[in-house]
Formats: C-alpha cells, sequence, structure tokens
C-alpha cells in the first residue's frame, strides 16, 4: 500500500513540473510492462521528437490485482517469536529513507531478529534495568532551598491589606420570620461589613444564597430560589451593597403521616406522642421537636433502647405536598431491675439504692432514672457520673424485660473552701468562710468548720453533717458553735450544742415540702438594761430549746422567685435558766407571694407575724426577744432598732412582730431596679398590736449572676425618729425574700 501511494505522489509531482502534461491519455496496457519504471533515455527521445509520452494518473492501478509483497516474501522477514511472555519487545527493522530512485524497488530484506531474552525463570521478574545517573544522585540540602515567603502584590506597608467595605440587604425572610436565623449563620454578617476584595464579597454572597435555601427548606419552602448582587454604592467609592433575593415559593404540606414500628404498649404510644397533623406545614423545627417528643414518652412508657431511624418524605411538586414516614425501633419493652456501680467510688451500690425513688420491677421510666442522676449530682462528691440501662436478658413475669441500671462513677474533690460576704447598716461588715470535707465520713459524712468574722459579729462553728441519712434528702447535724455579738440591742458571748435533723430544698433540688427539727442547749452571757435598777447589767441565761419548723413552697426558685408562694411555720418550745426555770413558746409565721405581671416585672410581697408565749420580756435573754428593722426586716431602720427602747436609746426587743414589705423587680437582661416598701414594728406585748408602724422606701439594684442575683438595696426611713440614719445601704446575695 505504501508504495501505490509513493506512485501516486510521484504522478502527481510530474504533473506538476512537466508543462507539457496538463492533458493525460490513457496508456493501453499493452504500451507499458506492470512495475517497470520509464526508460530515462526513451524519455529524453521523446521529448526531443516532440511525442507526447502518456503519464500514468493518481487513480491507476499499477500492480493491478497482483499482492505488493509476495506472501512467502511476507512471512520469511518476520522474526521468530519467543515462548517468555517477560522477554522485551523485538526491536523495530528501520527503513531506507524514501528517494524516487527507489519508489518501485522492491522493500529492503528484514533485519535478522534480536536474540532471545535470557530465560527467567516461571515466577521472577528480570532483573532491573540500571537507574539513570541523575535520579542516583543524592538530594539537595534543605539550607539550599529559598524560605523566604512570597510578598503579596497587595500587601502595603505597615502590614494593613487593601480592604472594601459592604452593606448587607436581604428580601423575602422577614416575612418567614427567618431574619434572626439568617443574621446568626450569615457569611456576610460574620464578615462585619468588611472584606479584603470584591471577589471575597461575592464568595460571601454565594454562601449566603445557598443559606437563604436551606432556610426556607426548613420551613417547608422546597421550591425556594435565592440569587446575590454586588452593587456599587453612588459617590462611595471603596463601598457596595450585596443584595439576597429570597423567592420561597409555595410552602410544602403533609399528605400523609407515617409511623413504621413494632407493636407497643398501649397500641397509639408512637401516633399521640408524634405532634404532626395533615394539612400542616412541614417545618424542620417542628418535626424534629415532635421526634424528639417521641423518643421521650417512649422512654418514660417501659421503652429504654427505643431508636429513631431515617425520616423519609416523599414530595409530590404537583400538588405540594410530602408523604412523611418515620421508622421506629422500638426495643423491648422493660422494668427496673437492680443497681449496679463501677469507677472510682464516692459510696457503693446499697446507697444508691437509697436515693432511687422507684423499685425493682416497675415500668422503665427515664424521668426517674434523671431523677436519680440529679440526685447523685447534688452531692457534690463527683467529677462526673453516668446512669446507663444495662438489658439483662431476663423476663420479668409480666412479660417485660428486666433492665439494671449501671452507675459509673468518677469520685471528684471532696474539699473545698467557700466565702461570702455583705455589709448593711447596722450589722456592719460580715465575711463568712467554710472548710468542708464532703465525704470525710462515707457515705456522705461531711466534717465543716465555718467562720465569721465581722465588725459586730465573729463566730466559729464545727459540724457533722450526713446527707441522705437513712432517707433521701434527709439530713442529720451535730455541731458545736462559739461567738460573740455586739449589738445596740445586747452584746453577748455564747456557746452552744446543737443536733438537727432536716429536709431541705438546695440550688439543685428545690422541694414542695421541707422541715426541719433537732434541740439546742445554750450557754450565754449577756448585757440586759435592768429597769428595777435603772442601768445596763450583764446575766447568764441557760437556754434549752426543741425547734420545729416546715415549710410549703410553690415558687419556682430559691434565691431568685418570680412566682408561687411560701408559707413557713416555726414553732420553739423552750426553757429559760435564770434562776428558777420559765417555759415559754416562740411561734412564728413568714408568708411571701410572687406575681408575674409580665416577663420583665414581679410583683413580690412578704409578711410576719411572730409571738412568744408565757414568759415575761425581761425574763427572756435578750437575744432570744423579736426586733425590727434591718435588711431582712423593714429596711431604712438600723439592725434591731425597731420596737421598744431603754432610757438610754438602745433597743431591747419585745416579745411580738408584724412586718410587710412590697416590691416591684424589673429586670432587663442580667441587670435589674427594684423599688420598695417596708413597714413593720415589735411589741413588749405577746401579740403584735398592727399598729405604730414604721414604714421605710427605698430602690435597689440587681446584678443577675448564675448563682443568684447580687442585692444593693438603699433605703430611707418615712418616720424618721431622732437617731435613726437618714440613708441605709444593704448589700448581699439573693433576693430581700
Amino acid at each position: 500500500m505504501s508504495r501505490l501511494v509513493s506512485h501516486c505522489c510521484l504522478a502527481i509531482a510530474a504533473c506538476a513540473v512537466v508543462p507539457g502534461a496538463l492533458v493525460a491519455q490513457q496508456v493501453p496496457p499493452s504500451t507499458r510492462t506492470d512495475n517497470a519504471p520509464a526508460d530515462p533515455s526513451s524519455q529524453d527521445q521523446a521529448r526531443q521528437s516532440g511525442e507526447p509520452k502518456p503519464v500514468p494518473t493518481p487513480t491507476s492501478d499499477p500492480l493491478g490485482d497482483k499482492p505488493i509483497v509476495p506472501d512467502d516474501q511476507f512471512d520469511k522477514s518476520l522474526p521468530p517469536l519467543s515462548n517468555d511472555i517477560n522477554a522485551p519487545l523485538e526491536p523495530i527493522p528501520q527503513e531506507a529513507p524514501f528517494t524516487p530512485q527507489t519508489a518501485d524497488k522492491a522493500p529492503p530484506s528484514v533485519t535478522p531478529p534480536a536474540a532471545p531474552a535470557p530465560e527467567v525463570p516461571p515466577g521472577t521478574l528480570p532483573p532491573a534495568p540500571e537507574p539513570a545517573p541523575e535520579l542516583a544522585a543524592p538530594l539537595p540540602t534543605l539550607d539550599s532551598y529559598n524560605t523566604t515567603p512570597v510578598t503579596e502584590v497587595a500587601d502595603v506597608p505597615g502590614g494593613k491589606g487593601a480592604e472594601i467595605r459592604y452593606d448587607t440587604v436581604v428580601n423575602g425572610l422577614s416575612d418567614l420570620d427567618l431574619d434572626s436565623d439568617f443574621k446568626t449563620f450569615s457569611s456576610l454578617k460574620k464578615g462585619d461589613g468588611k472584606a479584603a476584595n470584591a471577589a471575597m464579597v461575592a464568595a460571601r454572597g454565594r454562601e449566603d444564597e445557598a443559606l437563604a435555601v436551606r432556610l426556607m427548606h426548613s420551613r417547608g419552602y422546597y421550591d425556594a430560589t435565592a440569587l446575590s448582587s454586588v452593587e456599587s454604592i453612588p459617590n462611595q467609592p471603596g463601598r457596595v451593597r450585596v443584595v439576597i433575593n429570597a423567592v420561597p415559593g409555595k410552602q410544602y404540606t403533609f399528605a400523609s403521616i407515617n409511623v413504621d414500628s413494632q407493636p407497643v404498649v398501649p397500641g397509639d404510644l408512637i401516633t399521640r406522642n408524634l405532634p404532626l397533623k395533615v394539612g400542616e406545614p412541614i417545618d424542620t423545627v417542628r418535626v424534629q421537636g415532635a421526634e424528639a417528643n417521641v423518643t421521650l414518652q417512649m422512654g418514660r412508657n417501659g421503652y429504654p433502647f427505643v431508636r429513631l431511624g431515617t425520616r423519609d418524605i416523599l414530595l409530590d411538586d404537583a400538588a405540594f405536598t410530602g408523604d412523611y414516614t418515620l421508622p421506629v425501633d422500638t426495643g423491648p419493652r422493660s422494668s427496673f431491675g437492680d443497681v449496679s456501680t463501677s469507677g472510682r467510688l464516692a459510696f457503693g451500690p446499697d446507697h444508691i439504692r437509697l436515693l432511687r425513688r422507684f423499685k425493682p420491677g416497675q415500668l422503665y421510666d427515664t424521668e426517674k432514672v434523671d431523677d436519680l442522676r440529679k440526685a447523685l449530682v447534688a452531692t457534690g462528691l463527683f467529677s462526673t457520673v453516668t446512669v446507663e440501662p444495662v438489658d439483662t436478658g431476663n423476663t420479668a413475669t409480666d412479660g417485660t424485660r428486666i433492665v439494671d441500671l449501671a452507675v459509673t462513677q468518677r469520685v471528684g474533690r471532696t474539699r473545698s473552701i467557700a466565702a461570702t460576704g455583705g455589709y448593711s447598716t447596722g450589722e456592719g461588715i460580715k465575711v463568712e468562710g467554710t472548710f468542708t470535707a464532703r465525704n470525710a465520713f462515707p457515705p456522705e459524712g461531711a466534717f465543716i468548720v465555718g467562720a465569721v468574722a465581722g465588725t459586730q459579729e465573729q463566730s466559729g462553728t464545727v459540724t457533722f453533717r450526713r446527707s441522705n441519712w437513712n432517707q433521701r434528702d434527709r439530713t442529720l447535724s451535730f455541731g458545736l458553735s462559739a461567738g460573740h455579738n455586739n449589738y445596740d440591742a445586747f452584746d453577748a458571748a455564747t456557746l452552744s450544742l446543737f443536733g438537727r435533723v432536716s429536709y431541705d430544698s438546695t440550688p439543685i433540688w428545690q422541694k414542695r415540702i421541707t422541715y426541719a427539727y433537732g434541740f439546742e442547749l445554750t450557754g450565754t452571757n449577756e448585757s440586759v438594761y435592768d429597769f428595777n435598777a435603772g442601768k445596763r447589767e450583764r446575766g447568764t441565761y441557760f437556754i434549752a430549746a426543741l425547734p420545729l419548723n416546715i415549710q410549703w413552697d410553690t415558687s419556682d426558685d430559691l434565691l431568685d422567685p418570680t412566682k408561687g408562694y411560701r408559707v413557713k411555720l416555726t414553732l420553739s418550745p423552750e426553757t429559760s435558766v435564770r434562776g428558777p426555770i420559765r417555759p415559754y413558746a416562740r411561734t412564728q409565721i413568714d408568708a411571701s407571694v410572687y406575681y408575674p405581671v409580665t416577663s420583665s416585672l414581679v410583683i413580690a410581697g412578704r409578711g410576719r407575724v411572730g409571738s412568744i408565749l408565757g414568759i415575761a420580756r425581761d425574763d427572756l435573754a435578750p437575744s432570744r426577744r423579736y426586733y425590727g428593722g434591718g435588711g431582712g426586716s423593714v429596711r431604712g431602720y438600723g439592725y434591731q432598732r425597731l420596737g421598744p427602747f431603754d432610757p438610754n436609746g438602745d433597743p431591747v426587743g419585745g416579745r411580738s412582730v408584724n412586718e410587710f414589705a412590697l416590691e416591684a423587680r424589673y429586670r432587663f437582661g442580667n441587670y435589674g431596679i427594684v423599688p420598695f416598701i417596708d413597714a413593720g414594728n415589735s411589741y413588749e406585748s405577746s401579740m403584735p398590736k398592727f399598729t405604730d408602724w414604721k414604714f421605710g422606701a427605698g430602690i435597689g439594684g440587681r446584678f443577675y449572676t448564675n448563682f443568684g442575683p447580687i442585692r444593693v438595696d438603699v433605703a430611707t426611713p418615712l418616720n424618721k425618729r431622732k437617731g435613726d440614719s437618714r440613708i441605709a445601704l444593704y448589700i448581699s446575695i439573693g433576693q430581700a425574700f
């Protein structure tokens, strides 16, 4: 074939260079011999004689039907094949360069085949070729490279690059109530209106396009689109406006709601706790909340191992509806078994069993498990503690699966130091510190050392306290205290031994009903005004008391209540020994109510009535009498300065008291303003008279923290008497009541 092409090319070249060959004639086959080249001498004679010589056309077939290379000659030219598949390929023989003289000659002889590659044993590779010298050379050392950072073209002296400012305008999201969500996650908003260049602004705009679409999808607008554009602002070079136009389209609604699960007890447990309805918008937040409610309610009704599968929503873009399907793996219906514990232990499983509020055999309830976890956290003994259900594989008599609770403990620091402080007119500065070893006597046996240092009070206390004593939330405590109090009403040095059993609320666990009862043995040496002698004398009293109190509390917070009420009754039968034994009873009722007018304004009110029955006032130790005035009583008046006075103008206290207070607590963010008015007095009689009230008014500031509000109150007496300060200041933690 290559030779036929050569013939054609040669003929075309001849036509191009011979002027007299523009008209070609057909040459009979008998006039020349196939495969024979033209005789140059005859061509010269033809030129000399002027006779035209026919030239074969490019379309002629000079070889006819004969093969270009005979078969036997072609077969001989093939190199022998090797049986080794790993042998290198044979070299391709080089042909002689093409020239017009060799165009019609026979093909050159084939180069003899190269010697076969050496035999390679089966299963092995041939030897690797020698590497190039460049690859075998060692790598250059690291210090030969230039590590100087490339200087950016946009950099300017001082390290401050070019900057572009932009405004952001969003259209179409406000009607869907998505503006706040967009601002929270927007790349443009996070950029704070500044970018290095316009390309960065455009990139942020494209990111917010996708954000706007995702937000609209979350509300059921699945055909939503968004487009951002960057516009220049006239007469403001270096500032642009990014506009995002969101088009929600039509909102999709539920066409059907289906649940794919095993049978449950009761049969509608899942469907009634999946609050989604046909015809409602397909809102992602609502769907996720409904699914979370299914998991919560299933766990509360005996299914601790419930698992929700991946929801499926099949959309119909013609009807703008979706078919919702939720697969639910319910797991076995279960009941409570036993408790086990592991890890770094603060106490063993017996004490954990004391803290639980369920019995073995009861239907499993995650709310009761959470309750046990909170009780463990409230001990304050753990850095971490977990409570997990464990399937025992055993079946109870009622057909439920028995599930044990595995408690993993990691005991934390059991020793702590705490301090509090405050100031009030009449009481001065007071700082209190405590050292607590919370688990000195396991389980939950704490050793507490406390001290009070103040301008008018100094004391020290040593206490042993056993929390969760034989019953959850019950506390047993014993203590010894010694102190000195120096007030206008009395100067007392006191030593007390006390014991108490209480069921108390804490900031972590607030209870509806609390109570306390115990005993107190006190010896006190106090100054007292003797009206018969007309002078102040010191007297020693020995007092035995059996204090009891009970409280009903419906408020929503211990330190900062905003709704509900509290009622507390205190009764303390006592005996005072200063010569003859004189038994008497101290009684007191405290009540407070909290009413939220708005989410920011709470009206709070408080009342107190107290009475001491069975003893004359002058036979009472001054420290056991009732007084009025101060930060926890009638603000504006000095501490204990409401009630009867001696001739020297010092308060002597009484056997009854009544008080009233009203506050308007307005909160804005972490701050608050509280205007208030207080009223009250104490009386020499055993029953309060509810007359001759003294009023104080003022305003307070609040700073709200995670442990309660810090209170600063400033008050003034409205019935100012001789010796009363015009302004009284009170600083403490927590509301006044």
